[in-house]
């Protein structure tokens, strides 16, 4: 008697960002699977898969944001959970890749937490991990299983081709992001500027001169994570400094760190454009512009299930 086998596929989503997880089941027109994530009395966490995954595809929707430790071993408890059910494979959908900054060591006897995650998640049993604008390209190498990095690149770009903006310069806050912020200028067909800063600790920085004409242009600041918003307010002071006629600002992941509102409440910037990488906060000020990242994840996900390919999401 022969044997017929189909594929099965199964988003589940953890409690960092189901509006998210719930988007992206929606694209793919499936509903999204029942977890029930909780805890014991002294806050252990508590993770029970409520439908059969034996033989499934699953996808497992999890940013490691704030709280961090939280959400990251939630995601590896439902990871060994899927696992030990019978999944057939086990794919972490994880937006943002928290520890991501610490990716190598920059002094003696620093960790390299980005290599750390990597080894609990293939020690949890996940077969792949798609994720997004990693602060470190390189930290794909940490891992022995496939890493699909996304890039929110072509939204953004996107976003900004509809505003019919004129005269622009892409500009880089920093050395660090300058091949970010030229895939950006290649698909506006802007020259590039390069904001040169230096960082005396962690969170705080200085901008020393910028490389470029940015004199009555206007200004796109871009980056990958927008955390205190101390490197994006500064540059675009120094860029109003210089003469720029507009500033706008563009990020992957919004952390927003206190005092990180406040600062862009007041910064003379014209438009933040952030994703939903990590879920929106409440009380954003007036010139935050939210973007979802569903359909990227979503034609992923479809792409990887059909075994298609997922170079196309980078064009």
């Amino acid at each position: 008697m022969a044997i017929s086998v189909e594929k099965q596929l199964c988003i589940f989503s953890g409690s960092a960002n189901p509006a998210l997880a719930q988007e992206i089941a929606a694209f793919l027109d499936l509903p999204l699977g029942e977890a029930v994530l909780g805890r014991f009395r002294d806050g252990e966490i508590s993770v029970r898969i409520q439908k059969s995954v034996r033989g499934a595809e699953v996808f497992l929707v999890q940013p490691t944001c704030s709280p961090h430790n939280d959400n990251l071993m939630e995601l590896l408890i439902m990871t060994d959970a899927c696992k030990r059910a019978s999944a057939r494979s086990v794919a972490t959908v994880i937006p943002y890749y928290g520890y991501a900054r610490q990716d190598r060591k920059a002094a003696p006897r620093d960790p390299i937490t980005a290599k750390l995650v990597a080894n609990l998640l293939m020690a949890a049993g996940a077969d792949r991990v798609l994720t997004m604008d990693l602060h470190a390209p390189q930290i794909q190498g940490f891992f022995d299983i496939p890493v699909d990095n996304l890039t929110a690149m072509p939204l953004l770009a996107n976003y900004f081709q509809q505003k019919q903006l004129e005269d622009i310069v892409v500009v880089s806050p920093d050395a660090g992001g300058v091949a970010r912020a030229r895939q950006l200028s290649q698909r506006l067909q802007a020259p590039l500027a390069i904001v040169d800063k230096r960082r005396p600790m962690p969170n705080i920085s200085e901008v020393m001169h910028i490389i470029g004409e940015v004199q009555g242009k206007t200004a796109i600041l871009v980056d990958d994570i927008i955390d205190t918003g101390g490197t994006l307010t500064e540059a675009a002071q120094a860029l109003v400094k210089e003469g720029v006629k507009d500033v706008y600002a563009c990020g992957t992941h919004a952390v927003f760190s206190p005092p990180c509102l406040e600062r862009l409440a007041k910064a003379p910037i014209k438009e933040v454009v952030v994703t939903n990488t990590i879920p929106a906060r409440d009380g954003l000020p007036d010139n935050v512009r939210v973007l979802s990242v569903a359909p990227v994840f979503g034609e992923a996900i479809r792409r990887i299930f059909h075994d298609e390919s997922v170079s196309v999401l980078f064009d």
